[in-house]
């Protein structure tokens, strides 16, 4: 008996990592420990790709699925010193000073923008305003000016109004910090039909964020509702209750049952759990939707449709059997008797004459010929005369019998002897 080979799941390779956001609140990127062991709240110098650095750690030295990795993975270089503290102390009090002449350029150039902050690079070498416009922006003027200022690489950024709120943070109408600038990492597409699938108000004011856009957290119980819609009846929908029929008029999603208008009582509306109704008619009827029977209840008919009278059963009655033609005859008929009269040899048959009797037999029969009558003597061929009436010179009293579909005989006349 051969052996079974075990197949053992080959184990996912993983990869050393730690978690790392470049500001309070940002979002959170993997790098390579490179030896270091970083725990929550260090201070540590990156590698990017726009040179070194300053980092927060975020989470310690952990291990994740190599497939989770976004290549090229970049490492850290070292954890912060007193001397790269200072140089990051420097830098956010330059951030202040360069956004308010930003802000004092943008005013003489007359440009429709709004900046929203300045960040300096570890090193000093680059300066990036963030800004948000409602059309493009003709900055090159702006970023003269800003150089000749600062004596280093000037970058402006164009934002939308959802990164600005992530950017500037603060609280929402909730009275909680914004979710963007607290936890969440990437933005997620957000619809005017969560609103609507949610049941809540489409006022704008209402459903709509400090940054004008619809407030991310419609999409937090967007599942949910979903799967609640599919055990829930729709609205306008008949259903079948244990007090009688009805229509639904309100439908509560997160409580599991719906209000119903009586069909007996119409001024009447009762509460009934999704559990105890059956649904007839999904939603509103259509003109082309097949009318409801009156007798179908499920439950409140005790799950049986009412009995409709039987009536008296008809006997049935059974159809003759008819059989398609067919030239073969499934009893074979007596053959009927000739009589002996009618009977004659072939001897005294003269050729052909056989098939014209047979029809004068049947055209007698059908023209209800006696038999009294007296019938006809088979005639003799004329071969057959007797010799002395042809030397006499008699004609031959028997003339021949004119046959059917022939042409009529005529018999040649003879010269007297002299």
């Amino acid at each position: 008996m051969e052996d079974e080979i075990k197949t053992v799941p080959e184990q996912e390779t993983t990869v050393e990592v730690v978690d790392i956001q470049f500001r309070q609140g940002q979002k959170v990127y993997y790098f390579d420990p490179a030896g270091f062991a970083c725990k929550a709240g260090d201070h540590v110098i990156i590698d990017t790709a726009r040179g070194p650095e300053y980092g927060i750690c975020a989470g310690g030295n952990h291990f994740i699925p190599e497939k989770d990795v976004v290549a090229p993975l970049r490492s850290v270089l070292r954890l912060a010193t007193a001397e790269d503290e200072k140089t990051v102390a420097r830098n956010r009090a330059e951030e202040k000073r360069a956004y308010e002449i930003c802000l004092q350029k943008i005013a003489d150039h007359g440009l429709d923008m709004q900046l929203v902050s300045a960040e300096y690079a570890f090193d000093g070498s680059k300066i990036l305003f963030f800004f948000t416009a409602d059309e493009r922006v003709d900055f090159r003027e702006l970023v003269k000016n800003l150089a000749s200022i600062f004596h280093t690489r000037i970058e402006l950024r164009q934002i939308g109004v959802r990164d600005k709120a992530k950017m500037v943070g603060g609280l929402g109408i909730c009275g909680r910090p914004f979710c963007c600038a607290s936890f969440l990492d990437d933005f997620q597409p957000v619809s005017i039909k969560m609103a609507k699938t949610q049941n809540l108000s489409l006022n704008p004011t209402k459903i709509s964020g400090t940054c004008g856009r619809l407030m991310c957290c419609l999409k937090y119980e967007q599942e949910a509702y979903e799967d609640l819609l599919r055990n829930a009846p729709k609205a306008e929908s008949f259903v079948d209750t244990p007090d009688g029929r009805g229509t639904v008029v309100e439908v509560d999603l997160l409580r599991q049952r719906v209000k119903v208008r009586m069909e007996d009582a119409p001024e009447t509306i009762t509460v009934f759990s999704n559990e105890d109704i059956a649904i007839l008619r999904s939603g509103k009827a259509k003109k082309n939707d097949p009318p409801i029977p009156a007798d179908l209840a499920p439950i409140s008919g005790s799950g049986k449709r009412a009995r409709k009278l039987d009536k008296e059963e008809e006997p049935v009655l059974l159809e003759p059997i008819r059989f398609r033609y067919s030239t073969e005859k499934i009893v074979e008929e007596p053959e009927e008797a000739i009589p002996e009269e009618l009977t004659e040899t072939e001897e005294n048959r003269e050729p052909g004459e056989g098939k014209s009797r047979s029809r004068r037999r049947r055209r007698g029969k059908s023209e209800g010929k006696k038999p009294d009558q007296p019938k006809e003597q088979p005639r003799k061929e004329p071969e057959e005369a007797p010799a002395e009436a042809a030397e006499s010179g008699e004609e031959n009293p028997k003339k021949p019998r004119r046959r059917n579909h022939h042409r009529r005989y005529r018999k040649p006349k003879q010269q007297n002897e002299s």
